[in-house]
């Protein structure tokens, strides 16, 4: 099963490329670019990624995030994504990045998104995989600094899909963000968002009617309302659902208990996601196989779960039935 679903032709829609700086290129870049991090080895750093919930991981995840400084770190960390994608049999990728976190920094912009956009151009055209780019905000940092994050990207807009939001969700609720979104649908760009992680049900419900997004990120929380849930059923919103990282940041004790197929069995749109696989403990084929093994995954479902994210994707119908001919094409 664990070959059936490396080859299974797979999209992903919930990826942060931060999130996939795994620790020995952490290490290489900080000697690269001189940075002081304070670990010794990979194997210290590896020894770092155990958390109790978001914030212990967000800590880290920024703190890692700082050796990342000229354009063709963001490249590096970009292709090296994309290496383990091709792998993985992934045709399709859809992933955030985390301009503040650099911005703030001192990194220019421009630097951030050429470094990743070039990677993701050689992508198409060296490994066939596709690609849109999603620029997210950090919840926990203000609007109007979101505000500013939106004035800096309008000059790259041909490289940016959409508008996310990500970041700790407690103390920071979808509507400290209503006017940056509104703002970014006016640029014309789609709106996605983190909600129903840590966070309570009525977020997700407040992504949906007040930033009017075209989908939810993870949204596992949507099971404690069921009218919501009926809702979801019904509109075929979304969900881009991480089961590795809803487990290691604590959302569920086991991943024996996590909802996603009761999710899907409702009829729920769920995908499977890796988030931030370098902290996590794998990338996508890695997040079936767990919940084939945790929770008996079939290969129905599986291909249920790819067609659901197929779907979901922000790419046009005509890509969408060539990936939809090959996964049914698959046996």
């Amino acid at each position: 099963m664990k070959k059936w679903l490396n080859k299974l032709p797979k999209v992903e829609l919930h990826l942060h490329l931060e999130g996939s700086l795994e620790p020995e290129f952490m290490f290489e870049l900080a000697m690269r670019n001189k940075v002081m991090i304070p670990f010794k080895s990979v194997q210290q750093i590896r020894q770092a990624y155990q958390f109790d919930n978001l914030q212990d991981f967000l800590d880290i995840y920024y703190q890692g995030a700082e050796v990342l400084i000229e354009e063709q770190d963001f490249y590096d960390l970009t292709w090296a994504y994309l290496l383990k994608c091709k792998e993985q049999n992934v045709l399709h990728v859809e992933p955030f990045f985390d301009a503040q976190t650099h911005t703030d920094r001192g990194i220019k912009f421009a630097t951030v998104i050429n470094g990743i956009s070039h990677a993701l151009q050689d992508g198409e055209t060296k490994l066939g995989i596709s690609s849109v780019l999603i620029l997210c905000f950090l919840r926990h940092l203000s609007e109007q600094q979101a505000f500013i994050t939106l004035a800096q990207a309008i000059p790259f807009l041909d490289k940016i899909k959409a508008v996310g939001l990500d970041s700790a969700e407690k103390g920071n609720p979808p509507e400290k963000f209503s006017r940056v979104f509104a703002k970014a649908r006016e640029l014309g760009l789609l709106t996605v968002a983190h909600a129903g992680e840590e966070g309570p049900a009525p977020f997700i419900t407040t992504v949906l009617d007040d930033l009017l997004v075209s989908r939810i990120d993870h949204g596992v929380n949507a099971m404690q309302d069921e009218a919501l849930m009926k809702r979801l059923i019904k509109t075929q919103m979304p969900l881009t659902v991480c089961p590795l990282s809803n487990t290691k940041l604590k959302v569920f004790a086991e991943l024996s208990e996590h909802t996603i197929l009761k999710m899907l069995n409702r009829g729920v749109c769920v995908t499977v996601n890796s988030d931030d696989p370098a902290y996590f403990g794998g990338y996508i084929t890695e997040n079936f196989v767990a919940l084939h093994e945790a929770l008996n995954l079939t290969k129905k479902q599986a291909k249920q779960l790819v067609e659901n994210s197929i779907n979901a994707s922000f790419i046009d119908d005509q890509a969408k039935q060539a990936l939809l001919a090959m996964l049914k094409a698959y046996q």
